[in-house]
Formats: C-alpha cells, sequence, structure tokens
C-alpha cells in the first residue's frame, strides 16, 4: 500500500517533460478520467466521478478550454465537490524553466521535496516562548521522516525540547497546508499516553495503515495544556493533527472552521503533461468514527483567524492563576497587558530624565530609554502605569508628590521581583 506520507514527498519530487503543443481538452479528460478510475480509494464513487467526466467531455463540455491554465481550473472546480484533495495542473518541467516564460508558461522548475523541507525549516517557522512561559510552535507544513535520524525527526525533537517547561503550548497552524502523517503521529504522541488509542486509521484498496508512530516521542508531556489554532487556510495532515489532539481531549481548538480535506493520496501524472492528486485513502478516527472531510475541524472557541492567538494566549496565562505566586503574577501582568485597552493620554507629565534615562512621547505611547540598553515601549494599563509592549510582564509606574507632580518612575519585573525607583532631573 502507498501510504499517506507519500503525499508531499510525490508532488514536489519530479515531474514529466510537457508535450510539445498542449493535448486537445478531450485527451486530457479521458486521461485524468481512467487516472481516477484506476487509483482513486473508493472503486465504485471512482467509476462514478470518471463516467461523469468521460460524459461531459464527449458532449464537448470542455471543448472551448484551449488553454491549459483554463482547463486546470475548470477540472479542479468540477473534482472538488467530490473530494477537497482533487486539484489538477501542470507542473513546471525544467525545459520551460530554460525559455522566456510565455503565455502558458510559468517559468518555474520542480523543486525537489527535499531541498523545500529543508529550506522550511521542515515545516517549523517559529518555535518561541511567549511572555508568561508560554510556548509557541507555528508550523508550516508537516515533513516526512522514515527514522529517528532523518532531519525532519531531528527537528520535531528539538522544537519539543525548546518547549519542554513551559506551562502550555499553542500550535499555529493557520497557514499550515498539511503533509506528512508521520510527523502527525509523532507530535501527538508528545501529548497523550503510550498506549492511547487516538490515532486516524486510513482505508484504502490495498488494506489500512495506522497514523500512530512506529516510535513514540520519549517524554510526552500528559498534563500540560495545549491549544490549536486553525483556518479555512489549515488542510489535509494539520487537519489531522488538530481533529485528533481534540477527539482526544489534548487541546482546545481555536480559530475558524477549518479546510476539509481528509482524504490523503499523490499526484498521478498523465501522458499529456498533467498532473491530479488523487485520494488514494481516507481516515476514520477511533474515538469519533468519522474524519474531517468537506466539514473541516471545527473549533471549540471560534474567533476570527487574526484573532487566535491572542485567544489562545490569554486562555494559556488565565489557567496559571493557580501556579506558584511568582509564575501566577508574571502570568497575570502579561493577561493584563493583552487585555489592556488602547486610551489616549496626556504624554506631558511623563517626559524628561530619570537618573541616566529618558521618557519620551511615541505616536501611541511613550519610550524610556535607560543609557545605551534597548528602548521599551510603554502603552498605559491605568493611570501612571505603563507596560512594555515587547516583555509585557515589566512595568513602569510613575510616582507623583503631593502637588500631583511626576516625581520619579519605578521599574518593575514580575520575572525577577527587581524593582528600583528612578528620580526625576530638575
Amino acid at each position: 500500500m502507498k501510504t499517506p506520507a507519500l503525499v508531499v514527498a510525490l508532488l514536489l519530487a519530479a515531474s514529466p517533460a510537457l508535450a510539445e503543443a498542449p493535448a486537445a481538452p478531450r485527451v486530457v479528460v479521458g486521461q485524468i478520467a481512467a487516472a481516477i478510475r484506476d487509483a482513486y480509494f473508493d472503486p465504485a464513487k471512482a467509476e462514478t466521478i470518471a463516467a461523469a467526466l468521460e460524459a461531459e467531455a464527449a458532449q464537448g463540455r470542455y471543448d472551448s478550454l484551449t488553454d491549459p491554465r483554463d482547463l486546470e481550473t475548470a477540472l479542479t472546480a468540477r473534482l472538488e465537490p467530490y473530494d477537497q484533495h482533487f486539484s489538477v495542473g501542470r507542473p513546471a518541467s525544467p525545459v520551460m524553466a530554460q525559455t522566456t516564460p510565455t503565455a502558458t508558461s510559468s517559468g518555474l522548475a520542480p523543486v525537489p521535496f527535499p531541498v523545500v523541507a529543508a529550506r522550511g525549516g521542515q515545516g517549523f517557522r517559529a518555535v518561541q516562548i511567549l511572555p508568561g512561559n508560554v510556548g509557541l510552535i507555528d508550523m508550516r507544513m508537516f515533513s516526512h521522516f522514515e527514522g529517528a535520524d532523518d532531519p525532519a525527526r531531528k527537528q520535531v525533537d528539538a522544537a519539543l525540547q525548546l518547549i519542554s517547561n513551559t506551562d502550555a503550548v499553542i500550535f499555529d497552524l493557520r497557514n499550515n497546508g498539511g503533509g506528512s502523517p508521520a510527523m502527525v503521529g509523532y507530535l501527538v504522541s508528545a501529548f497523550v499516553g503510550p498506549d492511547a488509542d487516538v490515532y486516524n486509521r486510513f482505508h484504502s484498496r490495498e488494506g489500512e495503515s495506522r497514523e500512530a508512530p512506529a516510535q513514540p516521542y520519549a517524554a510526552p508531556r500528559l498534563e500540560v495544556p495545549v491549544y490549536v489554532l486553525i483556518s479555512g487556510r489549515t488542510g489535509s495532515a494539520a487537519e489531522a493533527f488538530a481533529y485528533t489532539m481534540q477527539a482526544a481531549k489534548r487541546a482546545v481548538i481555536v480559530g475558524e472552521t477549518s479546510g476539509g480535506a481528509a482524504n490523503p493520496g499523490g499526484p498521478v501524472f498523465t501522458p499529456s503533461g498533467y498532473r491530479v492528486f488523487i485520494s488514494t485513502g481516507s481516515p476514520t478516527n477511533p474515538l469519533t468514527g468519522g474524519n474531517w472531510e468537506k466539514v473541516g475541524v471545527r473549533p471549540d472557541v471560534a474567533v476570527p483567524a487574526e484573532d487566535a492567538l491572542d485567544t489562545a494566549w490569554k486562555a494559556a496565562l488565565a489557567g496559571q492563576s493557580n501556579a506558584a505566586p511568582a509564575a501566577a503574577t508574571e502570568a497575570a501582568w502579561v493577561k493584563d497587558a493583552l487585555d489592556a485597552p488602547g486610551v489616549h493620554f496626556d504624554p506631558a507629565p511623563y517626559l524628561g530624565a530619570y537618573g541616566g534615562s529618558v521618557v519620551q512621547a511615541a505616536e501611541d505611547g511613550l519610550t524610556w530609554k535607560n543609557e545605551r540598553r534597548p528602548t521599551w515601549r510603554l502603552r498605559p494599563l491605568s493611570p501612571d502605569l505603563f507596560f512594555d509592549v515587547d516583555e509585557p510582564y515589566r512595568r513602569i509606574r510613575f510616582v507623583r508628590d503631593e502637588a500631583g507632580r511626576v516625581t520619579a518612575l519605578e521599574v518593575l519585573d514580575s520575572q525577577t521581583g527587581v524593582s528600583r525607583r528612578l528620580r526625576r532631573s530638575a
């Protein structure tokens, strides 16, 4: 059985040279129908789809689409209602890349998938610890790997190690179109027990395979709160991760309903130079008995995609209210800063020199520059109390005398518990 892990690798690894002249639309449609009949995971449905395409081609539905780009678009739109993974295109060829681009050529050469994956950090765009000790993993694809020494597997381990001591973890999959179930299963295993029966099973003409990793993550975190951010762009393997974590009750899904592309597969290249992505399997989750095809993964907390990160971050911080005093204080300060409404204020009373530092007005707040150290960008939190935009666990409180004149500032740091006062210069 060709496992779903081949999807991305096959898609980008190579493509055949294109014919010198575009094939007639009826020929193209016939070849695509034949490919679907041979490869689609559901033989009965494959026959229905192929027969419909052949009948439409015979009736001349596609005859006017002599520009390959128009034919690709029309066929993709025609097939997508059957399966969200269906797509038709013509891969660029090395020959075309060496010539001047024409109206029917992008001039782009195919890039081997290992190169794409390596240049893209194996799918990890960013891994960081947000203020308040919240881990954030921004993933743009799920790369494939076979063994522990594969680069993608090492990248996963490195990412998980970086956030191994955080009080919560956020996966940002809002711009993740999918990839390999190998990485999906391994990442899930980092948050469930080694014997957990939560992994999707893939059914195909050739049998069944599972998303469960051959070697689970060695040190799973079973209690850490997990949030997964999704959008309409989230698809395929990215949806598999969100769906599985949601079904296992190991993550809160935040954002907008995902794309709804559940059935994995790979590209088939036709003699006329067209590529059609065909689903060769269909997943079933043991906890739900279904999957997310066409309906998408529905968020537990529905918010606009652009607000998903702040929403999850605030929830993660609120969950630390029962933590140790220092950690709880830091989390509360960060959450207060995230919740702070934008307010207008008069900067004039605060401007001036304080010891070796200086406070100046900015377009939307104040800045504080202490000698040669980086500048703090300050926003108001309450009267005379400001937070550092870039490190919101820090505060500056301005001190007034009995006459109401600002005479000093106090620098407060909830991480270290350190505070100090700088008097205003005369």
